[in-house]
């Protein structure tokens, strides 16, 4: 009788051992960008960390039209993470640009890395400046993307009219395809640099990145202040023998709201205590830095960052 209760008692004690892993384990979806962009890759160097670090954590990194779109998934409880740009959170947050409402049902995890915003055009082409862009047919990003938002930003810091260039709106992949094909003149890829798609095209064609004048980014800066100037370093893609000046965004990891508190903190901790596991992964993962993690955003932090970065004295 004895034995068969200590039986039964372990049995129980399995039982709920097994309910409790159960219940520990977490899905997510990470919400990236199109395969062809730096979110994809980067997101899944991120995700197989968090899963083989965190126990019980199953986080798919899931392709998608960025920003503008991964806004929209984790506020509608389709997506519990996603990389996004840092216009396009404030834009969402306070129902600007293609936002006709306010979105809130997300919070910041980490700043990324800067996202350099490229006007990619023909090695022997006569465009040099933005200015040289009327007329032409532009590759702008997809539509309502934040690569679209950046080209009208430029666009006005230039004071070029919608009308004034013939946008193509196209993902990175099928600007690039347009590109190679001489279906269209430039195309504008806001990425982390060096981006794959320019990459690419570089290794079968001549290409330039054309300079954003220093008065002109000043200026933009002005009016955008999410935006800053940037320097792309000599030999960032091939032939390019000298720096280019543009001006970059943010790439900014958030959650959905309803993510729990302690979920967020280790995902946090465990990004920035394996970073150079994600630097192997994707090389904007050398670009993460602790330091500049928690700034240069508009919208809250969750409250599980808010806990690690307290930690690292980064926040009061």
């Amino acid at each position: 009788m004895k034995k068969a209760l200590l039986i039964l008692t372990a049995c129980f004690i399995v039982a709920g051992f097994a309910s409790a892993v159960a219940a520990a384990d977490v899905k997510m979806v990470l919400a990236t960008g199109g395969t062809a962009g730096t979110y994809y890759p980067f997101g899944g160097g991120m995700a197989k960390i968090w899963n083989s670090k965190i126990p019980g954590m199953n986080v798919t990194a899931q392709a998608t039209g960025a920003s503008v779109e991964n806004v929209r998934l984790v506020n509608r409880g389709e997506a519990e993470l996603a990389i996004v740009q840092s216009d396009t959170i404030d834009f969402a947050f306070n129902a600007k640009e293609a936002f006709k409402e306010k979105l809130t049902k997300m919070a910041v995890l980490a700043v990324l890395y800067p996202e350099v915003i490229q006007v990619v055009v023909r090695g022997d082409s006569k465009i040099d400046s933005f200015d040289d862009l009327k007329g032409m047919k532009v590759g702008v990003g997809a539509p309502g993307s934040g690569t679209e938002a950046n080209f009208r930003q430029l666009s006005d810091g230039y004071g070029l009219k919608k009308e004034d260039t013939k946008a193509q709106y196209l993902s990175f992949s099928e600007s690039a395809e347009q590109f190679k094909d001489k279906h269209i003149d430039a195309f504008v890829v806001t990425a982390g640099i060096p981006n794959a798609a320019i990459m690419d095209i570089g290794t079968q064609h001549s290409v330039r990145i054309i300079n954003i004048a220093d008065d002109k980014a000043a200026s933009i800066v002005k009016k955008y202040p999410f935006l800053s100037p940037f320097t792309i370093p000599a030999n960032t893609y091939k032939n390019q023998t000298s720096p280019v000046k543009t001006v970059a965004v943010n790439a900014v990891l958030i959650a959905s709201t309803d993510v729990k508190e302690d979920v967020v903190y280790n995902i946090v901790k465990s990004l920035f205590e394996n970073q150079s596991e994600l630097a192997a992964t994707h090389a904007k993962g050398k670009e993460l830095n602790l330091k500049n993690a928690s700034s240069g955003v508009s919208i809250p932090f969750h409250p599980g960052a808010v806990k690690y970065y307290k930690e690292k004295g980064l926040m009061k």
